[in-house]
């Protein structure tokens, strides 16, 4: 790489799965589009989904290695790249280019749902040279504190947000459950008599898991997987982030982006990304208590949805694209320097 030729940067796809599903494409589209980088498109964990993408020679074979960042770089199976990003679970080794690890699920290392793996895995990636990314300061100070890292060895970058089709005349009540299943299934009694008595569907955003766990309590709760986030957020009046803050918002910040005024729990992450945008609440009687003003105060709403397009403007996928260049090169050249 000399002057402003452009970057040559591989891809991983199968990553970053937060709660808008998978937004590596969404990324991919928006770097392709600034003319800085020159793509390579992949997937560690299946197989390529369009002519555009790199097939890894002996993939699967390499895989459980690579789960724990060991085994063969994953630069010598690719075409020549300057550096190498990926943002799921699978964190190869490279060999003659830097590696770029977006960190955007937290829940493997808190508490109870601690994963040792991921820990020596990321810990064997930074000491061989890796940065770690995290999508927020708040997220940044936990990767810190878990892997016991120096303050350089991890930057912040939020991830790609898609723009989706601004919402017009929606009537839903859609409820954006992650990590906090119980108190969903507490609070669900409540918020369907509410959703019922303004006409309204409850609709649940959640894991394949957790809407099992919904239909067995045989309440009128219409369930969606995160792959159909965005057509949830097309039919939504008010949208409610029930998270345990361990990922990236996403789903809340393209609700904003589509016009929905947004509730979402209080936690760390949330206050830093969604604080003057978002209506933000401790717990179930906080929420019990917004619910109705935000359903039906016109004026309420007209600012929430003006603040909430602003803030969504600042995780755009253009963002973020221009965001990882000017990562990708200041971390080229310190490896090269």
């Amino acid at each position: 790489m000399t002057g402003s030729a452009p970057l040559r940067v591989g891809l991983d796809l199968d990553g970053s799965l937060e709660s808008l599903d998978n937004t590596m494409t969404d990324l991919a589209d928006a770097l392709s589009l600034t003319g800085a980088c020159e793509l390579v498109r992949f997937r560690t964990l299946h197989a390529p989904a369009a002519t555009n993408e790199v097939r890894l020679p002996l993939r699967r074979l390499w895989t459980p290695l690579w789960r724990r960042s060991l085994g063969p770089s994953i630069d010598s199976k690719l075409p020549p790249v300057d550096v190498v990003h990926v943002a799921g679970l699978i964190t190869p080794p490279t060999k003659a280019v830097p590696l770029i690890i977006s960190v955007d699920d937290l829940r493997p290392l808190r508490g109870e749902s601690r994963e040792q793996l991921r820990i020596k895995q990321l810990q064997r990636a930074v000491a061989r040279g890796a940065t770690l990314v995290a999508s927020s300061r708040a997220a940044s100070h936990e990767v810190k504190r878990v892997l016991q890292l120096q303050r350089a060895e991890v930057v912040v970058v939020p991830p790609a947000v898609p723009l989706v089709e601004a919402t017009s005349h929606g009537q839903d009540f859609v409820v954006n459950i992650t990590g906090v299943d119980d108190l969903f299934l507490r609070l669900a009694p409540e918020l369907l008599r509410f959703a019922r008595g303004h006409g309204a569907r409850l609709v649940a955003v959640t894991s394949s898991a957790v809407g099992q766990r919904i239909r067995a309590t045989g309440l009128d709760i219409t369930i969606m997987e995160r792959r159909h986030a965005r057509a949830a957020l097309a039919g939504a009046r008010l949208v409610l982030q029930m998270s345990d803050g361990a990922r990236f918002p996403s789903l809340a910040i393209a609700a904003m982006g589509a016009g929905v005024p947004t509730i979402a729990l209080a936690t760390a992450i949330n206050r830093e990304l969604l604080g003057g945008a978002a209506a933000l609440v401790e717990g179930d009687e906080e929420i019990m208590s917004v619910l109705p003003d935000v359903w039906a105060s016109e004026a309420r709403r007209s600012i929430m949805v003006a603040a909430g397009r602003s803030r969504s403007s600042d995780f755009a996928p253009s963002r973020a694209a221009q965001a990882y260049v000017g990562l990708y090169r200041d971390v080229v050249r310190g490896w090269r320097s």
